[in-house]
């Protein structure tokens, strides 16, 4: 096992040894060998790492790493110098197309499935400007760059929430290019700064740290800054490049990471482009459904399978304003852990609109564990979309997005407990089979019936498809949560097919037990299907928490409904986060024991219990706080297994 060594004094004819080190961290990628280390010493290194081998097991990992205490940055922008004032604010560059190479991000435009066509008739690029790491805004003309307009709102494509912009002043920063046969030209209203003497930086390099082969396993990405791609839009019926992934492998680690501006999405667990590439965009003969379907069965041909695929850790990894995604993946993010992640700022700038944006992004997440993340300040925390199925989402803080957590036409089984989801709109279910234990739902919850599209589920802990089916609703569990309530946008109201509201009265109409339920169906008219399609699954809900104004679902056991003030604020004073509590005496009335699968219900569809990814027993046994729970104990509802009642405040970050 060699340690190669890069610095940005050094030369990429060296051999890498600590006296005589190379210049690039790519060349390292090149000569790097399972069980290698590649350790790289302070600077910017601005670059597209492309590993050429990976490791061969766990044991044999090759590892990119920052050398202790040293800050390394690699970015996939250049600086740009020269610039020329043309008028007022606006400056102007000439830059050559061969910085670029063969693909310029200031020629492609953000496309694909899923996305949202903007009411202009020109699109987005993937090009950007920074103005000392400040990224700009786009604009559609040349005339548009003398006098941008200070934007203080945007409005919420999914709920129609007004909602205030971060950071105003950024909104008058804005860029437009045009690209000719041997330069790029590039137009930027600085707001009065000079160009010239800040350090002002664009999009070059799709890519920062991704292999352009699949199956570079066993791979660790380990303290660096990584920042400033030109990454393309990234649906799930596409290749799904991010600033940093493994590119269709198995066994990365991404842990202890800065990584920041990326166009679109910063981490991918995703696929490839072999089992389908925008093909509703660009064929438009069916719908991106159909072919998100169809790429399921082509990721089994090529060996979508726990032996090939997915297994990776993203930990400890800092991410912030990313225009789509904080993390992304469909098919290759199965078996994975994301965990002790701060994200924030994703797709707040609003520049472009689709249905696959938010702080994490997955589809297909098979027995995926998300973990103790802090979420906030994002478009939405985090979608679950298709196939959720053995995963866990467990002691996150969701606060100050525009939606917290959304689970979509997924059959479960899936765990979601002891979260803090502080956001006025705290959870959306467009599924089934889930089980939600000891979380704090501090907005309102979406429930709503999906009966035109069916989605595929598994063997349990396996990628193998046992079959599909359409979302009836209902076949969900709620243990030991508090719900609160507060008051609901007029836009989100009144949907076809759905409950909005705060606490688990959506449920009311479900029958109370699995017993109840064949009662109903075998109350219809005889018949096959037909006799399914009217009657709602069970709900089984105990022993809940309500503020004034939430309500309880009128068939639970135990529920507690208070009628004095239950409030809680999450409340950030420096890196550290508390959540400020005031509850009534009568809380300390409510007490649960340590909820095992033993607890909840069998997932109907599916046929399958809920299981640990390992295939042993669930036990939800550790709160928010990372206390454990002893067995034999009782423990309050909602996610701080020391919360009482009376005010309180408790560091939760």
């Amino acid at each position: 096992m060699t340690t190669l060594y890069v610095a940005t004094d050094g030369s990429d004819a060296a051999d890498g040894s600590p006296a005589h080190p190379l210049r690039t961290i790519d060349r390292a990628a090149q000569l790097a060998r399972a069980g290698d280390t590649v350790r790289v010493h302070a600077g910017e290194y601005r670059e597209w790492v492309r590993p050429r081998r990976g490791g061969l097991s766990d044991q044999r990992r090759i590892t990119y790493e920052a050398a202790p205490g040293e800050h390394v940055v690699i970015k996939g922008s250049e600086r740009v110098t020269g610039w020329e004032l043309e008028s007022g604010t606006v400056w102007r560059v000439s830059v050559q197309n061969a910085l670029f190479g063969e693909w310029n991000p200031f020629g492609e435009e953000i496309a694909g499935d899923w996305l949202v066509e903007p009411e202009a008739p020109r699109c987005k690029h993937l090009g950007d400007v920074y103005l000392n790491g400040l990224s700009f805004y786009e604009v559609e003309h040349h005339g548009d760059l003398a006098d941008p307009p200070r934007r203080t709102e945007v409005v919420d494509h999914w709920t129609g929430v007004t909602d205030r912009v971060r950071n105003p002043e950024q909104t008058r920063l804005v860029w437009y290019a045009e690209v000719g046969d041997d330069a790029t030209t590039i137009w930027a209203n600085f707001a009065g700064a000079d160009p010239n003497a800040e350090i002002v930086e664009i999009n070059v390099r799709r890519s920062v740290f991704f292999p352009i082969e699949h199956h570079i396993d066993y791979i660790t990405v380990r303290g660096f800054e990584l920042a400033q791609a030109a990454t393309p839009w990234a649906p799930p019926t596409a290749d799904q490049p991010a600033l940093i992934g493994p590119n269709w492998a198995k066994g990365w680690i991404i842990e202890d990471n800065v990584i920041h501006d990326a166009k679109c999405s910063a981490i991918s667990l995703g696929k490839e482009a072999s089992t389908g590439h925008n093909y509703s965009s660009l064929r438009g003969d069916k719908p991106g459904y159909q072919y998100q379907l169809e790429s399921v069965f082509s990721a089994r041909d090529i060996g979508w399978d726990k032996e090939h695929i997915g297994s990776h850790v993203v930990r400890r990894n800092t991410i912030f304003d990313c225009g789509q995604n904080g993390v992304v993946g469909h098919l290759g993010c199965v078996f994975s852990t994301i965990e002790d992640n701060h994200i924030y700022n994703i797709a707040i700038k609003r520049e472009f609109y689709g249905h696959e944006i938010a702080g994490i992004k997955l589809h297909a997440a098979i027995d995926v564990e998300i973990l103790h993340n802090r979420i906030h300040d994002c478009s939405l925390g985090t979608w679950l979309d298709w196939q959720t199925q053995g995963t866990r989402v467990a002691r996150n803080l969701f606060y100050r997005n525009n939606r917290d957590l959304f689970i979509e036409v997924s059959h479960g089984p899936y765990l979601v407990e002891h979260n803090v989801l502080a956001s006025p709109v705290a959870f959306e279910s467009f599924s089934q089979g889930g089980a939600f234990v000891h979380n704090l739902f501090g907005g309102t919850l979406r429930l709503q019936t999906v009966m035109d599209r069916a989605t595929p589920y598994h063997r349990p802990h396996s990628t193998q498809v046992a079959g599909y089916a359409v979302i009836y609703g209902g076949d969900d569990r709620y243990l030991g949560n508090i719900f609160l309530s507060g008051e609901r946008s007029a836009a989100y109201q009144n949907l076809p097919n759905a409950h909005v509201g705060y606490g688990t009265g959506g449920y009311d109409g479900h029958p109370s037990s699995f017993e109840e339920y064949l009662e109903r169906v075998d109350a219809e008219p005889a018949g096959d299907l037909q006799r399914f399609i009217d009657v709602r699954q069970p709900a089984y809900v105990a022993k809940n928490a309500y503020a004034p104004g939430a309500s309880a679902y009128s068939g639970e056991d135990g529920a507690l409904v208070f009628d004095e003030e239950v409030a809680f604020e999450v409340v950030e004073e420096g890196d550290h986060v508390y959540l400020d509590a005031q509850l009534p005496a009568a809380f300390d009335d409510l007490r649960l024991g340590v909820v095992t699968g033993a607890d909840l219900a069998r997932v109907r569809f599916v046929d399958a219990e809920f299981e640990a990814r390992d295939g042993g027993a669930v036990v939800a046994d550790v709160d928010l706080l990372g206390a454990h729970k002893a067995p034999d104990d009782r423990y309050p509802a909602g996610p701080i297994a020391s919360l009482g009642a009376g005010r309180s405040r408790l560091r939760v970050w």
